[in-house]
């Protein structure tokens, strides 16, 4: 895999989205792609016996950085990459490699960025400075926004959900809550989430993962937002937030469906909170 996506003339991608049914595959395969990157052995790459190959191997070459979630004061890793690591990223970016020809950068858990992350990471993208790579790893690809995951590169592993058909059916689904909601109409927004209850847990992931990125998409100025305010797009956002939440402890999707009826509406619009 390393090896197909090096050209004959040692040109590399400059950002991949390498998808995974696991964490720790995803990660691995990132830092098998990154020790291909900063490899410095002729033919076949990674060599696996080059000075960058063996510091990238155990863990050490200062061109390979790992971007993941802060922890807190025990320890615990907080909810989200932050727009503030994305700015750092970025700014350590446009330095020069020190050893190797390329910086690499994983971004481990990449669907845990924030909006603002996101946003920041799509602007990255979009212009990557000269010898920098992007890996950004991750087991739920509909949790980044469509713009981020159309500029970087598929590497798809055995086991990673086919997104194909789920996208679609994500995207119908979305649009079809989101108008619900834009309404106002309490009535309409609980008929919807009722005649949809009983979805399976993957369809209904990927169905809160496709309306994110379309809340993300309007609170960055590139969708229209309808009657929808600030506030409002936030506080669906956190909603389907918490939701996938309660999907990844198994909570019963008719349960879930049930909180999207009820609390879509803030205070001032239905007199029920979704905090």
């Amino acid at each position: 895999m390393p090896q197909d996506l090096i050209q004959v003339n040692d040109r590399f991608p400059h950002a991949c989205l390498i998808s995974a049914p696991a964490r720790d595959i995803a990660l691995q395969m990132a830092k098998e792609l990154a020790m291909a990157a900063v490899c410095s052995g002729t033919g076949r790459k990674p060599c696996g016996q080059c000075r960058d190959c063996r510091k990238a191997a155990s863990g050490v070459h200062p061109d390979v950085i790992i971007v993941s979630r802060l922890t807190d004061d025990k320890g615990k890793p907080r909810q989200n990459i932050t727009v503030d690591q994305i700015r750092a990223l970025s700014a350590d970016a446009v330095v020069l490699p020190n050893e190797a020809q390329r910086k690499v950068y994983i971004l481990d858990e990449a669907e845990t960025m924030n909006p603002a992350a996101q946003n920041a990471a799509l602007k990255l993208l979009e212009e990557p400075p000269a010898g920098a790579v992007f890996l950004l790893c991750t087991t739920r690809p509909m949790q980044l926004l469509a713009t981020v995951r159309s500029r970087c590169a598929a590497v798809k592993l055995n086991g990673a959900a086919d997104t194909t058909e789920e996208t679609d059916g994500a995207a119908e689904l979305a649009s079809g809550y989101l108008r619900a909601v834009n309404s106002r109409d309490e009535a309409q927004i609980l008929r919807w989430c009722v005649q949809n209850e009983n979805l399976d847990a993957r369809t209904a992931a990927a169905f809160l993962d496709e309306v994110r990125a379309r809340l993300a998409d309007m609170l960055c100025g590139r969708a229209k937002c309808g009657r929808f305010t600030h506030s409002d797009m936030m506080g669906l956002y956190r909603l389907c937030d918490r939701c996938t939440g309660y999907l990844k402890v198994n909570t019963n999707v008719k349960q879930i469906f049930g909180l999207l009826a009820v609390c879509a509406l803030p205070d001032g619009n239905r007199g029920n909170s979704i905090d």
